[in-house]
């Protein structure tokens, strides 16, 4: 599925905000939008939200085997996903050429600048070395990507922490977490991504563009730094010449932006720290703001109730009379009233036809009950007579006694017999009933 596209008038409103020096959220040129971390219940695990962008970063580690040509170096691998969830124009499993900038962009940001001590991730020379992976997905998209994935990645490998490994001889143990505390990574600086876009061939700069400032821009500058003003990376996209002094001028805003940025993520991983050793709730459940789902609840007000009585007898009076009055109901026994001038309830009385119809119907079936009873009794009868002529055949041991009933048709006849005969009887009652209906109309 394709982005929705930038109308003219959109794109014409943005531009010409931008040269009166505005924007569309209302921050200023150089301003950054707000950063917020939050951190999982795992080592490793972490949401960065850079406005409305929000990016998931993920640390994990196995044990596997170095590379020959780096036998006593850790491995360090990085990933980047763009999902449909992030926003519909992202397609899961391409390759498209976004992607593969961000990816380029996270790995020159991270692995190139040496900000990880990979030698310190080797178990045993040649043999067993710690990877170390580094899984980022967008959740949200609305501009910036690659600051917040900068900033998520680093604050995950910070926080995360490895398991504590021994030694003897040829044997590797690796310990779990209640056995010994989890190592963590040794980190030397923070490198941290500051997105600069320009517009009308580099006339106009803004920081930390936004989704449709992106879609307007006509190149974009990216530049990676610590705080210790030292220049990770560098990238600059879009086909537009920069003079000497606008990359000046982003640098000295970009080690402005990382101070702050740096200060903050070290402050979110001390606070962190400290709510884990004190036993306190910690995770992403816990880092939801209390008052985010009652925002809208009103407080409680007070209700005077003294002059309540006092209103409702002025509302009483001031009222009209109904115009219908009713009588008193009359009370014949304890439970039951009525009201007014009542007739007598005829329900459950009978016609003198229907009583005849009723009273037959009963004699019909006292008749049917006594023939079924002849005819149950002549059967039995039958079968009597029938089991004294049968055969016994009994076998040579003493034990066994074998009886072979042979099956007779005179039952068979008497049932069918007797089933005629009810249908008969039937069928003169329901038509003797249509007799009397059609002489009564």
């Amino acid at each position: 599925m394709k982005a929705t596209p930038l109308s003219n008038c959109e794109r014409r409103f943005i531009l010409r905000a931008i040269e009166e020096k505005k924007r569309l959220d209302g921050r200023q040129c150089y301003d950054y939008r707000n950063v917020r971390i939050s951190f999982g219940a795992d080592y490793g695990c972490c949401i960065v939200e850079l406005g409305k962008t929000r990016v998931l970063a993920q640390v994990s580690c196995e044990l596997v085997p170095p590379k020959p040509n780096r036998p006593t170096e850790g491995i360090l691998f990085f990933n980047l996903e763009l999902s449909p969830m992030a926003a519909p124009g992202f397609e899961p499993g391409r390759q498209t050429d976004l992607l593969v900038k961000l990816n380029r962009l996270i790995e020159r940001c991270l692995r190139n600048s040496k900000c990880i001590d990979t030698e310190s991730l080797c178990v045993v020379a040649g043999e067993k070395v710690w990877q170390i992976r580094l899984d980022l997905h967008v959740l949200n998209h609305d501009g910036n990507i690659i600051d917040a994935a900068s900033i998520a990645g680093i604050v995950a490998l910070c926080h995360f922490r490895r398991p504590d490994v021994s030694v003897q001889g040829e044997e590797v143990t690796v310990y779990t977490p209640e056995e010994r505390d989890p190592v963590p990574l040794s980190i030397h600086h923070m490198p941290i991504c500051v997105s600069f876009a320009f517009f009308q061939q580099g006339t106009y700069l803004l920081v930390d563009p936004s989704e449709r400032e992106e879609r307007v821009m006509d190149g974009v500058l990216v530049i990676a730094m610590n705080k210790h003003r030292e220049i990770c990376t560098m990238q600059s996209s879009g086909g537009i010449m920069l003079i000497k002094d606008q990359v000046l001028r982003c640098s000295k805003i970009t080690a402005v932006k990382v101070a702050e940025i740096t200060e903050l993520i070290q402050k979110a991983l001390e606070n962190n720290q400290k709510v884990r050793k004190e036993g306190g709730k910690f995770g992403f459940a816990e880092s939801i703001p209390n008052q985010k789902i009652t925002a809208f609840k009103m407080e409680s007000a007070a209700v005077d109730t003294n002059d309540v009585e006092e209103q409702a007898e002025e509302i009483i009076t001031k009222a009209d009379p109904p115009s219908e009055v009713f009588a008193k109901p009359i009370l014949h026994t304890p439970g039951t009233a009525q009201i007014g001038e009542g007739i007598e309830n005829s329900w459950g009385e009978l016609e003198e036809s229907d009583r005849e119809e009723a009273a037959e119907e009963e004699d019909e079936s006292e008749v049917t009950t006594l023939e079924c009873q002849k005819m149950e009794t002549e059967d039995t009868s039958t079968v009597k007579e029938t089991t004294k002529d049968e055969p016994i055949v009994l076998s040579d041991s003493e034990e066994e006694e074998v009886v072979i009933l042979e099956p007779q048709e005179l039952p068979k006849q008497t049932r069918a017999q007797t089933n005629s005969k009810q249908e008969n009887t039937s069928k003169k009652a329901f038509n003797k009933r249509r007799k009397k209906k059609r002489a009564a109309h």
